[in-house]
C-alpha cells in the first residue's frame, strides 16, 4: 500500500499563479482561449492581459467581428489573409457591379477598415502588417496608420485592389521606420509611383510583383478635384 505522504494533491486551474495561467493560454487559439476565459472571472482577467496578443492572424473579415482576441499596446505582428471566392467580387470595379455582387460586397466591405481604425487608436507599437484578399482596404486608412504606428518596419499589401500610388505617397511622408515594402498584384499602382518610392527612399526593400503591369481602373469621369484635396493634406 502506498504510504499516506505519496498521494498527490490536486491543483485548480485558478489557484496556479498569474504567469503560468498565461503561459497555458500561450499555446491556445483564439477560440480556446475565448472558451477557457468565459469559465470565471480570474481566467477572463488573464484572457485580457494585453502581454498575451502580440501576435494576430485572421483568415476572413468575420473572423474581426468577433470578441475572441485583444487589440493592444503589445501587438507587435497583424496579419489579415482572406482567401475566398469572394475575393473576386471584391476585386470588381464598384460600377461594374451587379446588385448580387454589391449586397455581398456590403456585408464586409467596412470591417477591415473599421479593424485597423481601431489598431491605430490602440496598438502604436505594431512592427508588421500584412493584408491579403482585403479588396476594400482604402488608401486614407492605411495612410492613418502609417501615420499612427510609427514602429511599423513591414508592410505586405497582396491583391488589394483599392490600393494606389497615394499610398505609396504616404510611405515617403510617413513611413520613416519602414525597411520591407510589398504591394503586390495591386492594380492601381503604377511604374511612376513606384520610382518615386526608389528615389525617395532607396534603402527601403521594396517589392512589386505584377502590380504596374496590370490593367488598372479606369474610373468614369473626373476625379481630379480628390486627388488634389489628398496630396494637399499629404504635403502641408
Amino acid at each position: 500500500m502506498p504510504s499516506p505522504c505519496s498521494h498527490s494533491v490536486a491543483m485548480h486551474i485558478t489557484q496556479m499563479n498569474w504567469e503560468c495561467l498565461l503561459h497555458i493560454f500561450s499555446f491556445l487559439d483564439k477560440k480556446s482561449r475565448k472558451n477557457l476565459a468565459q469559465t470565471c472571472v480570474k481566467l477572463f482577467r488573464v484572457f485580457q492581459d494585453p502581454s498575451l496578443w502580440p501576435l494576430l492572424h485572421f483568415h476572413s473579415p468575420a473572423e474581426l467581428t468577433k470578441s475572441n482576441f485583444v487589440l493592444g499596446p503589445a501587438l507587435r505582428y497583424l496579419s489579415i489573409c482572406w482567401h475566398s471566392s469572394q475575393v473576386k467580387v471584391c476585386n470588381v470595379e464598384n460600377w461594374m457591379k451587379s446588385t448580387l455582387q454589391q449586397n455581398i460586397c456590403k456585408t464586409h466591405e467596412h470591417i477591415v477598415n473599421n479593424f485597423l481604425h481601431q489598431v491605430c487608436n490602440r496598438c502604436p507599437n505594431l512592427l508588421s502588417l500584412v493584408l491579403s484578399g482585403c479588396g476594400h482596404v482604402t488608401d486614407d486608412c492605411i495612410t492613418l496608420l502609417l501615420m499612427s504606428c510609427s514602429c511599423l518596419s513591414t508592410l505586405q499589401l497582396e491583391n488589394c485592389v483599392q490600393i494606389t500610388d497615394r499610398t505609396l505617397e504616404a510611405v515617403i511622408l510617413y513611413a520613416t521606420s519602414l525597411e520591407i515594402l510589398h504591394v503586390d498584384f495591386c492594380r492601381n499602382i503604377t511604374e511612376a509611383g513606384l520610382q518615386q518610392v526608389r528615389k525617395n527612399r532607396p534603402l527601403l526593400s521594396l517589392k512589386a510583383e505584377r502590380s504596374a503591369d496590370m490593367i488598372p481602373d479606369k474610373k468614369p469621369g473626373s476625379n481630379l478635384l480628390a486627388e488634389r484635396a489628398f496630396k494637399k493634406l499629404l504635403w502641408h
